[in-house]
């Protein structure tokens, strides 16, 4: 049902999409968090919602079973989608927000999504609660009140989501970037300084700092499919930027690793 919810972090509203049967936008205090087709959850609105899912889409082996965790769920599109394309995942979503997931699960039909369980509680301490070398997939997609929550973007973080991951495992995870581009070069600098190998993707205008916007980064501790990923971009109907190896390391060199005592 169409309306507006209360919710720990402020106020949802549920809007149907008017052209698009079957499309609900889920938002917090108006800030837009989640777009969920409930007949075709391949159907990705958001821009960087595609952006997550052609790394997943490039993993290998295609269209196979991932153990996922997610740590922030909201509408539960990126659960959706893998559910729908690698059939047989295992997965489980961390959420901070429980009248939010209470709301999902009534009003977004969660439940029908197969193998897919939700949890309550923070991000930061749950993570360590996980058995170790059993994470395929990890994505990281979480906020509060439109701003993500400072512990996952630390040092202290990352060391637990290299513990959780298996060797190939990979960590995905999406930035709210600000106007100056300052705080989302520090939350880049530490995953480059947390994983050998990582990616970043996004529009010009948001790496440059001239608009704020998404960016969605992929690490690992093994090679990461990047040209499978940079062909996929090729494609997109959007211009969109591929950082890797120097270029990467160019973007963040004049950004601050962060701590849990000093979190953006």
């Amino acid at each position: 049902m169409p309306g507006r919810y209360p919710v720990r972090f402020g106020t949802a509203e549920l809007l149907a999409d008017a052209d698009r049967p079957g499309g609900w936008l889920l938002t917090v205090d108006d800030v837009p968090q989640s777009y969920v087709h409930l007949d075709d959850p391949t159907h990705l609105e958001f821009d960087y919602v595609r952006r997550m899912a052609e790394v997943i889409d490039a993993l290998e082996p295609c269209g196979g079973a991932l153990h996922a965790v997610h740590i922030g769920g909201g509408g539960c599109t990126v659960p959706r989608y893998l559910a729908a394309t690698r059939p047989g995942s295992r997965q489980l979503v961390i959420e901070a927000d429980g009248p939010l997931a209470e709301l999902v699960r009534e009003q977004l039909a969660l439940r029908s999504v197969p193998q897919l369980r939700v949890r309550l509680g923070d991000g930061f301490t749950e993570i360590g609660t996980l058995r170790a070398d059993t994470v395929d997939l990890l994505v990281v997609d979480a906020f509060e009140r439109a701003v993500m929550p400072g512990g996952l973007a630390t040092p202290e973080f990352l060391i637990q989501a290299g513990r959780v991951l298996r060797d190939a495992g990979v960590y995905l995870l999406n930035v709210a970037a600000d106007p100056t581009g300052a705080v989302s070069r520090q939350i880049v600098a530490a995953v480059a300084a947390g994983f050998p190998h990582r990616l970043v993707m996004a529009e010009s205008a948001v790496l440059r700092g001239r608009r704020s916007g998404n960016l969605v980064v992929a690490a690992s501790r093994t090679p990461l499919p990047v040209d499978a990923v940079a062909g996929r971009l090729a494609r997109a109907p959007f211009p969109v930027r591929l950082l890797t190896g120097e270029t990467l390391d160019r973007y963040v060199s004049a950004a601050r690793s962060t701590t849990t005592a000093q979190t953006p």
